[in-house]
Parts: structure tokens; C-alpha cells; sequence
């Protein structure tokens, strides 16, 4: 009886040093619920509601870049690389993943709330001292732990991990939106080359031709040396200009190949419209509400940015109080399998702690002081994300609405270009002007449908840009 009393007072002084130096340390946790969420950021009202549905489907990622927007512009090929974008961009994988490694964070962070349990098995032979013979023995200790969050300091920290998640999911958002917005300028741009490369090529060939004229008339006396020259280089200048918008279509294809996850080698198969067959029809809002900021992701995830700041700055004022340790332990000991598991081989132990914070060296009002400010600098961060939003929306609502007036003036420059010509070669053909006249004539014609369709394309791109600036939701508010 002595030995097991004294046997219970060394396990029962093992079980309380241990309570003092323990470190809360859960290695099993159970889900709130076996779901992670896959709708839209405003709509986190659970961290694991949706799990299975991300796993399965893509809606989602089309909802978050407003696909029916994209039907706007008629042109199904482009409908179809976005889709690709979405589906096999390289970029938008990782922000997904990213994602996947926030919302293991959460648990693993959720886990501190639980306690944890602990077990083993451990067989052993020994001789005792006087015996001639080995014994075997076994013994089974089971240690279960937990730190009794009464202050709720673990599951505030749960609270600002779940904000982070829900940050990445908005920045997971806000990357389909800018990959989409990419695709689609990269195309337009590749269709505008497409259009420069043919008119470049014609004005080329006029070029040609006016210096094959100068040369012939120079031969005659009937030019100077000075204006072939000057032919010349106008002929070399085209060929060069020409030269640059093949270099730069070639780099636009290979963009658009790494956008929507192809090789860049296969970058020349691409398909695409024609410019001229391109007819969009997106109307541009004559004002828009500021309001419309608060779609935005990065708004969001500045909003988000707070609250957490919010709650770490509660976490660390709840350092300052004591932390309750609870332990408890099972010991199963018996020298045969058979009577392992009872009663009079069962050695139980439960016991708890408080300890309290008493000397730190400054560091728990160094932590406070240091989360206040993190707090004041994101709250400073999400004015200016305000701000810098409501500017990005105007300045691309401006520039969608002059460069669209823009383009009906040089439209109608060009169409005043076109009855000249033709008053022109109504005079070629009556003999009173010559044909180096006429297709010079034909070239300023050519230079302005250039600038024509440039311009086209820019009120495209001024449209994707609107629809970047608010959060792919650009008219809505169409007066």
C-alpha cells in the first residue's frame, strides 16, 4: 500500500509539473461543418458551407467575372478564350490553391478551440532483482489536454484567420476579373494589328508605286532627284512600320496563348474575328453612383483588412490575462493483454492550472501598441482604397465617354476623306489631276480608317477597363 501510495504522489507531482509547462497543442479538430464556401465574397456567412461544390463545379469562377457582360461584344471566339482563361490560366490556379491554403489555415487555427487527446502503447520485459525469471508488462497512457478559452483569446484568433480566408477568396475574385479584363483587351489588340497590318500593307503598296512613278519621271527630267529620294524613304519608313505592327502582333499572340494556358508555340493558329465584323453594342453610363466601389474586391478585402485588425488588437489585450490548463490522464498498466483495460490496472489523474502573465520584459504592451498601429495604418490604407477606387471608376467612365465622341468625329473626318477621294478620282478620270495625285489621295484615305479603327478598339478597351474598375459589374446603372 505504501509503494502504490507513493506510486500515485510521484504520477500525481508528474501530472501537475506537466500542467505547468504544457503548451495547448490539439492534434485532432472537428469542422463546423464539412463544406468550404465557393459564393461570392459578399456572402460569407459560413467559412465551410460550400466545400464540395468547389471541388465539383466552375460556376463560381464565371460568376465572378460576369460572363453575360462578355456577350456584349457578339464575337463567340472571345467568349470562348475567356472561358479557357478561366478554366486553364495558370495564375488563376494559384490564386485558387491559395485559397485551399487559407481555408487550411482556419482549421488548423480552429483546432486550438478543441482540446487534444494523446495516446500510445508501450510493451516491456524486465527482470526483477532476486527473480531468475523475465516478466512482461504492458502499459497504455492516454493524455488528454485543453486550455479552457473562458476569455475567448483562441477563438478570436480563429475569427481574424477566417478574415484572411475570406480576403483570399476576394483576391482569388479579383484575379479572374483581371485575367479576364487581359484576354479581352490582348484580343481587341490583336484584331486592331490584324486591321493596321492590311491597311499598312495597301499603304505600302501605294508607296511602291508612288516611287516607281518618281523613278520613271525622274528618268524623263520631269522630277527632281530630292523628291525620289524623299520617296524612297517614305517607301522605307512604310516597310519598317510595317515590320513593327508584324513584331508586335506576333508578341500579342503569344500573350493571349499564355492567357488562356496555351503554348505560345501554337500562338500563329489562334483564331479570331475580323475587326470590321465586330459590332458591340455597349452602352456607357452617363454617371455612376459611388456606391459602386463597394463591389469592387479590393474595396472588400480592405474592409476585411480592418475588422482583422480589429480583432488582433482584441487578442492582444486578452494576453494580459491568465490561462487556464486543464489535464487529464488515464494510465493502463497489467503484466497480460487480457487484463490491460481494468479497473484495478486503471490509474486516473485530473488536474488544472492558472498561469498569468507577471514579467515580460515590455513585450505584451510592445504587441498591444504595435496591433493599435497596424490597425490606424489599415484603416489609413482602406480610406485610400476608397478613394483610389471612386478615381479609377471616373477616370475610366471619362475616358469611355470622350474617346467614344472621339471616335464618331474621326469617323465622320473619315467619311468627309471618302467623298474627297471620290471627287478626286472624278477628276483623274476627266484627266485635270495626275495618278501620283490620286493615290496619294488614296493614301491619306487609308491613314484615316488606320485611325478609325484604332479608336474603335480603344472604346472596346474603355469598356473592359469600366468593367474592371467596378468589379465586373460596370452597367448596372445605365441611364
Amino acid at each position: 500500500m505504501r509503494k502504490l501510495k507513493k506510486v500515485k504522489k510521484v504520477i500525481s507531482i508528474a501530472l501537475l509539473a506537466s500542467i505547468i509547462s504544457m503548451n495547448t497543442m490539439p492534434v485532432f479538430a472537428v469542422e463546423e461543418n464539412a463544406k468550404a464556401s465557393t459564393a461570392t465574397p459578399k456572402q460569407f456567412k459560413s467559412m465551410v458551407s460550400k466545400n464540395k461544390k468547389q471541388k465539383t463545379s466552375d460556376d463560381y469562377k464565371f460568376a465572378y467575372i460576369n460572363l453575360n457582360w462578355w456577350e456584349n461584344f457578339n464575337d463567340d471566339i472571345l467568349n470562348n478564350y475567356i472561358q479557357k482563361a478561366v478554366l486553364n490560366n495558370y495564375d488563376l490556379k494559384m490564386a485558387t490553391l491559395n485559397v485551399e491554403e487559407y481555408y487550411q489555415n482556419v482549421k488548423a487555427q480552429f483546432a486550438n478551440e478543441l482540446p487534444s487527446a494523446v495516446g500510445g502503447f508501450g510493451p516491456a520485459w524486465y527482470k526483477a532483482p532476486g527473480s531468475t525469471s523475465t516478466d512482461a508488462a504492458f502499459g497504455v497512457p492516454i493524455i488528454v489536454q485543453y486550455e479552457a478559452d473562458i476569455f475567448l483569446k483562441n477563438h478570436n484568433k480563429t475569427q481574424a484567420v477566417k478574415k484572411l480566408y475570406e480576403g483570399s477568396k476576394l483576391d482569388e475574385r479579383a484575379a479572374y476579373i483581371s485575367i479576364a479584363s487581359a484576354v479581352g483587351s490582348t484580343y481587341f489588340n490583336i484584331i486592331n494589328l490584324d486591321k493596321m497590318v492590311e491597311l499598312q500593307e495597301e499603304i505600302v503598296k501605294i508607296r511602291q508605286e508612288i516611287y516607281d512613278l518618281m523613278v520613271a519621271s525622274n528618268k524623263e527630267g520631269l522630277t527632281s532627284t530630292a523628291d525620289t529620294v524623299r520617296a524612297n524613304k517614305s517607301l522605307v519608313q512604310g516597310q519598317t512600320d510595317l515590320i513593327e505592327l508584324k513584331k508586335n502582333r506576333e508578341q500579342m499572340l503569344h500573350q493571349l496563348s499564355v492567357l488562356i494556358g496555351e503554348s505560345p508555340e501554337n500562338a500563329n493558329a489562334l483564331e479570331r474575328n475580323s475587326l470590321d465584323n465586330i459590332n458591340y453594342k455597349i452602352a456607357v453610363p452617363s454617371q455612376i453612383p459611388s456606391e459602386i466601389i463597394t463591389n469592387r474586391p479590393d474595396y472588400l478585402k480592405a474592409e476585411l483588412m480592418v475588422e482583422k485588425a480589429g480583432i488582433d488588437v482584441k487578442v492582444a489585450k486578452k494576453e494580459f490575462l491568465p490561462s487556464i490548463n486543464i489535464l487529464g490522464g488515464a494510465i493502463f498498466n497489467a503484466g497480460d493483454l487480457g487484463s490491460l483495460f481494468t479497473t484495478k490496472n486503471m490509474l486516473l489523474g485530473l488536474a488544472g492550472g492558472i498561469m498569468t502573465p507577471l514579467f515580460q520584459g515590455g513585450s505584451l504592451i510592445a504587441n498591444l501598441r504595435l496591433k493599435k498601429a497596424t490597425y490606424e495604418r489599415i484603416l489609413q490604407d482602406y480610406y485610400k482604397t476608397n478613394l483610389t477606387a471612386i478615381q479609377e471608376v471616373n477616370d475610366a467612365l471619362v475616358a469611355a465617354k470622350l474617346d467614344k465622341d472621339k471616335m464618331l468625329q474621326t469617323e465622320h473626318q473619315y467619311n468627309l476623306e471618302k467623298t474627297d477621294y471620290a471627287y478626286n478620282e472624278h477628276k483623274f478620270n476627266q484627266g485635270t489631276i495626275s495618278k501620283l495625285d490620286l493615290i496619294q489621295y488614296q493614301e491619306n484615305l487609308l491613314t484615316i480608317e488606320k485611325l478609325v479603327a484604332q479608336q474603335k478598339v480603344e472604346c472596346m478597351t474603355d469598356a473592359i477597363s469600366l468593367y474592371k474598375a467596378t468589379g465586373s459589374k460596370p452597367y448596372d446603372y445605365v441611364n
